[in-house]
């Protein structure tokens, strides 16, 4: 008898956790998107070793501020969104609102940028796949059926795992890799800035923040059960890190070391040859392809409630068009402009999955100082505000970005003065 109730008691905690695993999960792959991997594979191919400090910088930093939105979503049951109109009033919404529209918009083009490139390295042109990509996605998710879809979508993005296999048969300098791994380093030049830049953006993203509150909040889940919550934010912020890091390794290992510094996704795919041999491009398009339409379904819809949540305007799947009007236009015009981007001729695709990375660091302070006065306010919060210790980190994390944008904006000036 007892041993029939510890297995269910096992059982019901397990299915628990397994319920709730999600939001930390799909953030931490959507962060493994075709954005993420462009990024890291320029980073690794260009220079090397060097960025793994600020992974692992970037990991603690993730798993304060993704800590937060949860927190924040399982004791107010509101998104970021609406606390921030309660809180700052309509002006400061509409800025926090529009820097987040623009952000996200970037990164909606990437995805595409990514469905662009993984379809051209199977031969087949941008303008069939990006529009079937677009009709496929619009349709999976206004007809509710994206749940289904979305274990798909996570076993593709499972590809990624790829790198870390890659990586050991390659056989870098394991010493080396782990003195890059602690040993920060920042040059003054406009082309490292950038890359720390989109590093840090692909990583830790407005729409990130947005997503991972509005997902707990709707969950419902009670003050109780918030340590398995916190768990999973936890676990998806370091296992997508460790990806990443594995990405920069293998492509600093087969890249770098020859001097070939990514500009195209077929250059990329090199990476994954220890691995795959000839089926490298085909085993790199699988895996871009699987995280840009898991991104291309999530990002649109999150940022349209969220922007309709801050205005009180009529938002959700089971409201018509008639009914939601802006709601389905703000989510229609954001694919529809990535769309038309994307199938711009002659327009780099990666340098477009990677670029607007940049602008999501640029704008992230503006969301963690307004998700930071949030949580510090207990009024909002009641007792479950911020320690000082997770106020140190998450400030020195706003005041880390601005200065590296700061110094972004001055770097072509540095070799003048």
């Amino acid at each position: 008898m007892r041993v029939g109730q510890i297995i269910r008691t096992v059982g019901r905690r397990l299915w628990f956790f397994l319920a709730i695993l999600g939001p930390g999960l799909i953030t931490a792959s959507a962060d493994n998107d075709a954005a993420g991997i462009a990024t890291y594979s320029l980073a690794g191919s260009t220079y090397g070793y060097q960025f793994l400090w600020l992974i692992v910088a970037v990991t603690f930093g993730e798993v304060v501020v993704q800590e937060m939105a949860a927190r924040m979503g399982v004791i107010t049951g509101k998104g970021t969104a609406d606390l921030i109109r309660e809180r700052f009033g309509v002006r400061v919404t509409a800025f926090a609102m529009l820097c987040l529209l623009v952000a996200n918009l970037g990164t909606t083009v990437a995805q595409f940028a990514g469905v662009a490139a993984a379809g051209e390295l199977f031969g087949v042109s941008r303008y069939i796949t990006v529009p079937l990509a677009a009709l496929l996605v619009g349709v999976v998710v206004l007809r509710g059926t994206y749940r289904i879809v979305e274990k798909a979508l996570l076993v593709l993005c499972a590809a990624s795992l790829s790198y870390v296999v890659s990586a050991f048969m390659v056989r870098p300098p394991w010493g080396e890799v782990l003195r890059q791994a602690v040993t920060p380093s920042l040059r003054m030049d406009t082309t490292f800035i950038l890359a720390v830049l989109a590093t840090i953006g692909t990583t830790m993203t407005p729409w990130g923040i947005v997503y991972m509150q509005a997902s707990v909040a709707d969950k419902g889940v009670s003050t109780e059960e918030y340590g398995r919550v916190r768990l999973d934010v936890i676990t998806g912020a370091v296992w997508g890190n460790i990806v990443s890091a594995f990405i920069i390794i293998c492509t600093a290992a087969t890249l770098f070391v020859h001097g070939i510094a990514v500009s195209t996704a077929e250059q990329a795919a090199v990476a994954l040859e220890p691995l795959a041999g000839v089926w490298a491009r085909e085993l790199f398009a699988v895996g871009l392809l699987g995280a840009s339409l898991l991104a291309a379904s999530v990002l649109p819809l999150s940022t349209t409630y969220a922007v309709c949540e801050a205005f009180g305007w009529e938002r959700g799947l089971n409201r018509s068009g008639r009914e939601a009007p802006i709601f389905y236009g703000l989510y229609t015009g954001m694919i529809g402009l990535s769309v038309l981007v994307v199938l711009i001729p002659g327009i780099p695709l990666f340098p477009i999955m990677w670029l607007p990375q940049v602008l999501n660091a640029i704008l992230l302070p503006v969301v963690l100082v307004l998700v930071l006065r949030l949580i510090n306010n207990p009024r909002v919060m009641g007792t479950r505000t911020n320690s000082r210790l997770q106020n140190v980190l998450a400030w020195a994390l706003t005041v880390m970005i601005s200065l590296i944008t700061l110094i972004l904006f001055i770097s072509p000036l540095l070799p003048k003065i």
